[in-house]
């Protein structure tokens, strides 16, 4: 069945998340332990949380339970993209980018959070 590692949704999430740090680099130094870091964070945590999942799919009520958590996280990832965008530290472009980028790995997630066995959950 492979790794966690080898899931559209944890390709395309850490994709995103190496962007967003990419991005967040030009950000203003006054954001670094506001913004930047919860953003990254963030961002960061929908990878962590579906390899931890993942690894507990045998349990499909823990599966969910982190795949939700990944679901959330990436949520979270949306707002701070919001604030950048209002703070007018990224352009229209890269805001729509990202969020679209952002709403496919939501929907992937969706898709594991309905359907679990797909994903190897027995329980």
């Amino acid at each position: 069945m492979g790794t966690f590692k080898d899931l559209i949704v944890y390709k395309k999430a850490f994709a995103l998340a190496m962007e967003i740090f990419e991005m967040t680099k030009s950000f203003p130094k006054e954001e670094k332990y506001s913004l930047i870091d919860q953003i990254r964070r963030s961002s960061r945590s929908v990878c962590a949380n579906l390899g931890e999942g993942y690894r507990k799919r045998r349990y499909v009520a823990h599966f969910v339970a982190k795949t939700t958590d990944s679901d959330m996280e990436n949520t979270e990832t949306q707002v701070w993209l919001d604030f950048s965008f209002a703070c007018k530290y990224i352009t229209d472009e890269i805001y729509n980018d990202k969020q679209a980028k952002s709403e496919e790995v939501g929907r992937l997630l969706q898709d594991m959070i309905i359907n679990p066995k797909k994903y190897g959950s027995v329980q």
